[in-house]
């Protein structure tokens, strides 16, 4: 295969969804994307976009199957399916045995089925995407590229919590972390960006959406993360509740006499942004009603911006030093009332804001928003996961062209940790 930009389609399966792209590797916006929504319910259909606009279609079958189909009659109608080069599949857990992007066979399968216990609602579904498109699309590389890959540089204090070591070697209960492909583009942006040295640089970077975590990068690699064993631990999220006394979980569950499915939807569906509101976990919506006076709405933003600022502290005194916190994802990219909201918390750090280059960062636009001169500085950087994925994609599916080409013999490249010794 030559260097040339290769044609990638980016899959990213959830219980009920299918997200997808379309990348030429050669150009960050997306040729074709799109979401099919209510899998398995009574309504599904699918969403797709390019740069002439964008229209749904339903599927007769609302099966994932269906979906990927629906995909790839859009791909044959417009004829690239021929075309494609590679399929890169996002993949939540992928424990320690997987430290980068990897090429699928029957053994990364079974290694990312070993980690479904971590991940019971994500990794199944990617799995059930994985094997759907690899039989429809047999003759091409798959490729997994996982969340927490990119978190598997932190060291030992960073990711093991203060539990018997038998909880961590037996049933592999530790922080991994997740966002990666998200942080890893960020960090590589921000050194860019901010005309930072690669190989001597601390950030801090802070993907907020509905879903949030924040992340330590020293020298281009994760130190410390908010989440952890699960999306749930960490910054304060839409509708999850982030860190959490575990004592109080354990309160709840006796006093209210909650299952541990209850309680696992009231943490991970119930609280949040929509808990605290009683509203809406969209941060648009709070904001607008705080603008009304709606008090719920107001005590949300607040806790969010206050938990995210305490977490960046804390994350950059795993630093050697602190250059510059990122803001990225929904919210980080386009409210500049959260972003001013927490940095005015991190004052004691040296961190400022121009309010008028902050309220020009919306829509998509990046660039620094801390006061010329002033160090540490502040900065938006639009995130770009699928394209992050379809260029490691795009990497792994040449490696292995070269490696056919010259005939030697092909390698499995997953990692083995300590989790692979559990069921």
């Amino acid at each position: 295969m030559s260097s040339e930009t290769c044609l990638i389609l980016v899959l990213n399966c959830g219980s009920s969804s299918l997200k997808f792209a379309v990348h030429d590797t050669g150009m960050r916006t997306p040729l074709l994307s799109g979401l099919a929504e209510r899998l398995g319910g009574d309504t599904p259909a699918i969403t797709f976009r390019d740069v002439r606009g964008k229209w749904e279609q339903p599927l007769a079958a609302g099966s994932h199957a269906a979906a990927l189909e629906a995909v790839l009659a859009e791909l044959s109608r417009r004829c690239w399916l021929d075309a494609l080069t590679a399929v890169g599949h996002r993949v939540a857990h992928g424990g320690e045995r997987f430290t980068a992007p990897v090429l699928i066979n029957q053994a990364t399968i079974a290694d990312i089925e070993a980690c479904s216990p971590l991940a019971p609602l994500h990794n199944p579904p990617a799995l059930l995407g994985i094997r759907v498109a690899r039989q429809r699309l047999p003759a091409i590389p798959h490729v997994a590229v996982l969340d927490t890959a990119f978190h598997q540089t932190m060291q030992p204090e960073a990711y093991l919590y203060a539990l018997p070591m038998a909880m961590y070697r037996k049933h592999g209960v530790r922080r991994y972390g997740f966002h990666g492909s998200s942080h890893g583009f960020v960090a590589r942006e921000a050194v860019t960006l901010l005309g930072l040295d690669p190989a001597d640089h601390g950030l801090v970077i802070a993907h907020l959406g509905n879903g949030a975590s924040a992340t330590a990068v020293q020298d281009g690699h994760s130190v410390d993360t908010t989440m952890g064993m699960t999306p749930l631990e960490g910054l304060v999220m839409g509708t999850r509740s982030g860190d959490i006394d575990a004592g109080a979980v354990l309160h709840l569950m006796r006093t209210a006499g909650l299952s541990t499915a209850e309680m696992d939807s009231l943490l991970n569906r119930q609280s949040g942004m929509l808990g605290l509101s009683e509203l809406s976990n969209d941060c648009r919506e709070l904001e607008a009603a705080a603008e009304q006076g709606h008090a719920g709405a107001q005590l949300a933003l607040e806790v969010f911006a206050h938990r995210l600022a305490r977490h960046v502290g804390g994350l950059a005194m795993a630093l050697r030093r602190l250059d510059a916190i990122v803001f990225t994802g929904g919210i980080g990219e386009n409210s500049a009332r959260m972003r001013a909201m927490t940095l005015a918390r991190l004052r004691p750090l040296g961190l400022t804001f121009d309010p008028v280059a902050n309220a020009r960062m919306t829509g998509g636009a990046g660039g620094i928003i801390s006061v010329r001169g002033t160090v540490p500085r502040a900065a938006v950087v639009a995130t770009n996961e699928e394209w992050m994925i379809a260029c490691e994609t795009a990497r792994l599916a040449r490696q292995e062209a070269d490696t056919v080409e010259v005939g030697a013999p092909k390698a499995d490249t997953p990692k083995a940790g300590v989790l692979a010794e559990v069921d």
